[in-house]
Protein backbone atom coordinates (compact mmCIF):
# COMPACT_ATOMS: atom_id res chain seq x y z
CA UNK A 1 0.00 0.00 0.00
CA UNK A 2 1.25 3.36 -0.83
CA UNK A 3 1.34 5.16 2.42
CA UNK A 4 1.49 8.69 0.93
CA UNK A 5 -2.17 8.70 0.64
CA UNK A 6 -2.24 9.34 4.34
CA UNK A 7 -0.27 12.61 3.82
CA UNK A 8 -2.33 15.97 2.46
CA UNK A 9 -0.20 17.70 0.66
CA UNK A 10 -1.13 21.15 -1.27
CA UNK A 11 -1.36 20.83 -5.12
CA UNK A 12 0.08 23.80 -5.09
CA UNK A 13 -1.54 25.53 -8.20
CA UNK A 14 -1.11 28.85 -8.83
CA UNK A 15 -2.97 31.40 -6.99
CA UNK A 16 -4.21 34.14 -8.42
CA UNK A 17 -7.77 36.51 -8.22
CA UNK A 18 -10.95 34.24 -8.43
CA UNK A 19 -9.56 30.94 -7.70
CA UNK A 20 -10.67 28.99 -4.43
CA UNK A 21 -8.68 28.25 -1.85
CA UNK A 22 -9.98 24.59 0.28
CA UNK A 23 -8.87 24.09 3.58
CA UNK A 24 -6.50 20.78 4.17
CA UNK A 25 -8.91 18.61 6.50
CA UNK A 26 -6.11 18.42 8.71
CA UNK A 27 -6.70 22.66 9.67
CA UNK A 28 -8.50 22.99 12.76
CA UNK A 29 -8.46 26.96 12.99
CA UNK A 30 -11.96 27.65 13.80
CA UNK A 31 -12.51 30.14 11.12
CA UNK A 32 -11.25 27.97 8.54
CA UNK A 33 -11.39 24.50 9.50
CA UNK A 34 -13.80 23.23 6.25
CA UNK A 35 -13.87 26.42 4.58
CA UNK A 36 -13.81 26.99 0.76
CA UNK A 37 -12.48 30.70 0.09
CA UNK A 38 -13.15 32.68 -2.64
CA UNK A 39 -10.23 35.14 -3.77
CA UNK A 40 -11.29 38.40 -4.54
CA UNK A 41 -7.45 40.57 -4.33
CA UNK A 42 -4.16 38.58 -4.15
CA UNK A 43 -0.82 40.89 -5.08
CA UNK A 44 2.72 41.37 -3.65
CA UNK A 45 0.87 43.24 -0.19
CA UNK A 46 -1.18 40.13 0.58
CA UNK A 47 -4.35 38.05 -0.32
CA UNK A 48 -8.00 38.51 0.62
CA UNK A 49 -11.12 36.19 0.37
CA UNK A 50 -14.45 35.64 1.50
CA UNK A 51 -15.26 32.72 3.22
CA UNK A 52 -18.40 30.69 1.03
CA UNK A 53 -19.57 28.19 3.05
CA UNK A 54 -19.76 29.45 6.84
CA UNK A 55 -22.95 30.50 8.42
CA UNK A 56 -23.61 32.13 11.67
CA UNK A 57 -24.89 30.00 14.43
CA UNK A 58 -27.62 32.50 15.18
CA UNK A 59 -28.85 33.66 11.36
CA UNK A 60 -29.28 37.01 10.06
CA UNK A 61 -30.74 38.42 7.18
CA UNK A 62 -30.31 41.78 5.24
CA UNK A 63 -33.78 42.48 5.49
CA UNK A 64 -32.81 43.09 9.22
CA UNK A 65 -30.49 45.77 7.96
CA UNK A 66 -32.10 47.51 4.91
CA UNK A 67 -36.25 47.96 6.28
CA UNK A 68 -36.84 48.98 2.86
CA UNK A 69 -36.18 45.16 2.11
CA UNK A 70 -39.05 44.52 4.92
CA UNK A 71 -41.24 43.03 2.41
CA UNK A 72 -39.23 40.64 -0.02
CA UNK A 73 -37.86 37.25 1.26
CA UNK A 74 -35.74 37.02 3.99
CA UNK A 75 -32.03 37.51 2.52
CA UNK A 76 -29.47 35.57 4.60
CA UNK A 77 -25.81 36.96 5.28
CA UNK A 78 -22.92 34.50 5.43
CA UNK A 79 -19.54 34.67 7.58
CA UNK A 80 -17.52 36.10 5.09
CA UNK A 81 -14.32 35.66 7.53
CA UNK A 82 -13.00 37.06 10.53
CA UNK A 83 -12.01 40.53 9.57
CA UNK A 84 -14.45 43.46 9.63
CA UNK A 85 -17.10 41.97 10.52
CA UNK A 86 -19.51 44.85 10.13
CA UNK A 87 -18.95 45.49 6.41
CA UNK A 88 -21.07 43.54 4.22
CA UNK A 89 -19.54 41.74 0.73
CA UNK A 90 -21.69 40.55 -2.32
CA UNK A 91 -20.64 37.67 -4.25
CA UNK A 92 -23.16 38.03 -6.82
CA UNK A 93 -23.52 37.07 -11.17
CA UNK A 94 -24.59 39.99 -12.33
CA UNK A 95 -22.42 41.33 -14.92
CA UNK A 96 -24.52 44.49 -15.68
CA UNK A 97 -24.45 45.72 -12.20
CA UNK A 98 -22.23 49.09 -12.15
CA UNK A 99 -19.10 49.15 -10.39
CA UNK A 100 -18.73 45.39 -9.83
CA UNK A 101 -15.40 43.73 -10.01
CA UNK A 102 -15.03 40.69 -12.32
CA UNK A 103 -13.33 37.88 -10.52
CA UNK A 104 -14.04 36.05 -14.18
CA UNK A 105 -15.65 32.80 -14.79
CA UNK A 106 -18.97 34.94 -14.49
CA UNK A 107 -18.44 36.08 -11.21
CA UNK A 108 -18.31 39.57 -9.67
CA UNK A 109 -17.68 40.88 -5.98
CA UNK A 110 -19.82 44.10 -4.66
CA UNK A 111 -20.84 46.94 -6.92
CA UNK A 112 -23.48 49.75 -6.38
CA UNK A 113 -24.85 48.96 -3.48
CA UNK A 114 -28.54 51.58 -4.01
CA UNK A 115 -28.38 49.85 -7.84
CA UNK A 116 -28.63 46.43 -6.24
CA UNK A 117 -31.46 47.27 -3.28
CA UNK A 118 -33.31 48.57 -6.21
CA UNK A 119 -32.71 45.48 -8.15
CA UNK A 120 -33.95 43.09 -4.87
CA UNK A 121 -36.51 45.30 -4.36
CA UNK A 122 -37.86 44.92 -8.12
CA UNK A 123 -38.58 41.15 -7.56
CA UNK A 124 -35.70 40.05 -9.26
CA UNK A 125 -34.12 36.92 -8.53
CA UNK A 126 -31.65 36.70 -5.61
CA UNK A 127 -31.35 32.80 -4.65
CA UNK A 128 -28.51 31.26 -7.14
CA UNK A 129 -27.10 35.05 -8.29
CA UNK A 130 -26.49 36.90 -5.29
CA UNK A 131 -25.06 36.19 -2.07
CA UNK A 132 -24.01 37.87 0.88
CA UNK A 133 -21.40 38.05 3.38
CA UNK A 134 -19.96 39.79 6.83
CA UNK A 135 -16.40 40.45 7.26
CA UNK A 136 -13.71 38.82 5.08
CA UNK A 137 -10.14 36.83 5.42
CA UNK A 138 -7.11 38.35 4.66
CA UNK A 139 -3.52 37.72 4.83
CA UNK A 140 -0.31 40.02 4.75
CA UNK A 141 2.31 39.57 2.33
CA UNK A 142 3.45 36.28 1.58
CA UNK A 143 1.44 34.97 4.77
CA UNK A 144 -0.97 32.98 2.53
CA UNK A 145 2.08 31.55 0.00
CA UNK A 146 3.28 30.43 3.67
CA UNK A 147 0.28 28.53 4.36
CA UNK A 148 -0.21 26.57 1.17
CA UNK A 149 3.46 26.10 1.35
CA UNK A 150 2.49 24.27 4.53
CA UNK A 151 -0.16 22.21 3.17
CA UNK A 152 -2.96 23.90 4.54
CA UNK A 153 -4.93 24.89 1.93
CA UNK A 154 -5.67 23.53 -1.47
CA UNK A 155 -6.14 25.39 -4.86
CA UNK A 156 -8.88 25.38 -6.97
CA UNK A 157 -11.08 26.76 -9.77
CA UNK A 158 -14.99 27.29 -9.43
CA UNK A 159 -17.73 28.42 -11.64
CA UNK A 160 -21.24 29.76 -11.21
CA UNK A 161 -23.10 27.09 -10.41
CA UNK A 162 -20.47 25.49 -7.80
CA UNK A 163 -20.57 28.53 -5.56
CA UNK A 164 -24.25 29.86 -6.04
CA UNK A 165 -26.37 26.45 -6.71
CA UNK A 166 -24.93 23.74 -4.56
CA UNK A 167 -25.70 24.06 -0.82
CA UNK A 168 -23.41 25.61 1.16
CA UNK A 169 -22.89 23.17 3.86
CA UNK A 170 -21.57 20.75 0.41
CA UNK A 171 -19.08 23.21 -0.77
CA UNK A 172 -15.85 21.93 1.01
CA UNK A 173 -16.51 18.44 0.19
CA UNK A 174 -17.62 18.82 -3.50
CA UNK A 175 -14.69 21.06 -3.65
CA UNK A 176 -12.05 18.79 -2.33
CA UNK A 177 -13.68 15.87 -4.85
CA UNK A 178 -13.18 17.83 -7.86
CA UNK A 179 -9.61 18.11 -7.55
CA UNK A 180 -9.02 14.35 -8.35
CA UNK A 181 -6.94 12.04 -6.73
CA UNK A 182 -5.80 11.92 -4.30
CA UNK A 183 -8.07 14.73 -2.89
CA UNK A 184 -11.14 12.60 -3.23
CA UNK A 185 -10.62 10.04 -0.40
CA UNK A 186 -9.32 13.23 1.88
CA UNK A 187 -12.77 14.86 0.94
CA UNK A 188 -14.19 11.48 3.13
CA UNK A 189 -11.85 12.41 6.05
CA UNK A 190 -13.71 12.31 9.72
CA UNK A 191 -14.06 15.53 11.13
CA UNK A 192 -13.67 14.07 14.17
CA UNK A 193 -11.56 11.23 13.82
CA UNK A 194 -11.04 10.31 17.55
CA UNK A 195 -14.55 9.74 17.27
CA UNK A 196 -14.42 6.65 14.31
Amino acid sequence: MDMRIFQVKSNKHLLHVGSILIASPLLTDYHFSRSVVLIIAHNEEGSMGIVMNKNFRYHFFLNELFPQLASVPLIPIYKGGPVERDTIFFVHTLAQLEGSVSLGNGIYVNGNFEALLQYIKDGNPIEGYIRFFSGYAGWSEMQLEKEIEDDSWMIGETNKQHLFEENYRLLWGNSMKNLGDPYQLWAKYPRYPLFN
